[in-house]
């Protein structure tokens, strides 16, 4: 598969607590670069990265991040100040306690909420499925499709493990028409780019396909 094209898939990504403004600048200039389907940044970040990019990329962030287990009211805050301040994709994080408890109707009531600010730009639900069973994943395609979120998301990149093709497979089985796969976490070679997009992905959560493309090492998410 041709670099450019996988690149196109990207959401290039820094979330790492120590960026700086420069750090930042330089992920949003690689990603306009390399065209990238987004930046993925923290929340703070997002107001100075609108107005740098002046809409020539999209500005994607995440919320709940990266454990979850914010209230719902916390998470739907979050998610409208993000889009007040320029971003255009919000990537949410589940309430894994919740799924552990069984509070199916919760997590729905919450992914809904988010969707509700989000409106009509892209809302991903990432799910971090290093943390669950087959059964709870499954279950999880189920609410997110039926919540009306764009994507579901394997993984935060920040808990035990990042990405598998098994779970790519499973989502593909399992999400409703409509619903969108992101791979995230551990994609570090063009190899396992190429596998996670056959298998079903259309976004890829990373910052070493980029690396690679400048040929620098491609180590982090």
């Amino acid at each position: 598969m041709d670099i450019n094209v996988i690149l196109s898939k990207c959401d290039h990504t820094l979330l790492d607590r120590c960026a700086t403004w420069e750090d930042i600048k330089t992920v949003l200039d690689d990603a306009m670069r390399f065209g990238c389907a987004s930046a993925c940044i923290p929340p703070a970040f997002v107001r100075r990265a609108s107005e740098y990019v002046k809409g020539k990329l999209p500005i994607c962030t995440v919320i709940g991040f990266p454990n979850g287990y914010s209230t719902s009211q916390v998470k739907v805050y979050e998610a409208d100040l993000a889009i007040v301040d320029g971003a255009d994709e919000i990537d949410m994080v589940i309430n894994t306690n919740d799924v552990k408890d069984g509070r199916w109707e919760e997590i729905l009531n919450e992914v809904r909420a988010i969707k509700s600010v989000v409106g009509p730009k892209i809302l991903k639900v990432i799910i971090e499925t290093c943390l669950l069973t087959d059964e709870e994943k499954i279950r999880m395609c189920k609410i997110v499709t039926e919540a009306g979120a764009d994507f579901i998301k394997t993984s935060t990149g920040f808990s035990t493990a990042g990405a598998t093709p098994h779970d790519i497979k499973l989502f593909a089985e399992n999400v409703g028409k409509g619903v969108e796969i992101k791979a995230a976490g551990g994609i570090s070679s063009l190899a396992d780019a190429e596998e996670f997009l056959a298998l079903g992905a259309t976004r890829l959560g990373t910052s070493r396909i980029v690396k690679l493309a400048k040929n620098e090492q491609g180590s982090g998410y």
